[in-house]
């Protein structure tokens, strides 16, 4: 059940997702100043990264990347990382910085898709990292494991109205993720607290964390 685009002004939205974008016309070139998000452990450490400064893609906050980064520790090593709504990218950039393999990045606003591979361009990651410009709910849909069988860890960090707004689309989203995902794969997600996490899949073991205004959610598919 999908609503129509939220048109309220941006001060007055409570509760906009940081490190998500909104959607915006193809091709828009948006004349926005640039500011910096840094990488906050791992072999690039410190770097900064392009961010436009637009509140559609505020980055999540410091505290709460490196509380989930040490949440699913090591566990990122080696594997496939896939950055949805990615926003500014940290999410996958951070989980390279830390040992994942390759990292996806999908983001279906175009100047910031750009801003991604600018990103990707300025750490020499090129050769492990695609900025896909796309909406998140048609990728997962097309999404399957590769050959071998790499593992994900997939971060789904929406606008948090999408929990409210297009519930019934994050829902068979996670869904997805989850029924595709290889074994030793992990699914972090980031909502508000207006999202029942009772709604999330019961057959999996949900770990559960508040950094406010956050709610993490983890899974892992063993």
């Amino acid at each position: 059940m999908t609503k129509g685009p939220d048109k309220t002004p941006a001060k007055k939205r409570g509760h906009q997702k940081p490190g998500a974008a909104r959607p915006a016309a193809e091709g828009a070139d948006d004349e926005l100043p640039i500011a910096g998000v840094r990488i906050i452990g791992g072999k690039f450490r410190g770097r900064q990264l392009q961010y436009s400064g637009d509140l559609r893609t505020r980055p999540m906050k410091d505290r709460t990347r490196e509380a989930i980064f040490n949440l699913i520790g090591v566990d990122v090593e080696g594997r496939h990382a896939f950055d949805l709504f990615a926003g500014t990218g940290a999410l996958g950039l951070e989980a390279l910085s830390r040992g994942a393999a390759r990292a996806t990045f999908v983001e279906r606003h175009l100047p910031t898709r750009n801003l991604i591979e600018d990103n990707i361009r300025s750490l020499d990651l090129s050769d492990r990292a695609t900025a896909v410009f796309s909406d998140s709910f048609m990728f997962v849909r097309k999404l399957q494991p590769d050959e071998q069988g790499t593992p994900w860890v997939a971060f789904c960090s929406p606008p948090y109205d999408f929990f409210v707004d297009r519930q019934a689309d994050m829902l068979a989203m996670i869904e997805g993720i989850l029924t595709k995902m290889p074994v030793r794969s992990t699914l972090i997600i980031e909502a508000d607290e207006r999202f029942d996490t009772q709604l999330l899949p019961q057959n999996f073991e949900w770990r559960q964390r508040t950094y406010f205004p956050a709610v993490v959610c983890i899974a892992e598919k063993t």
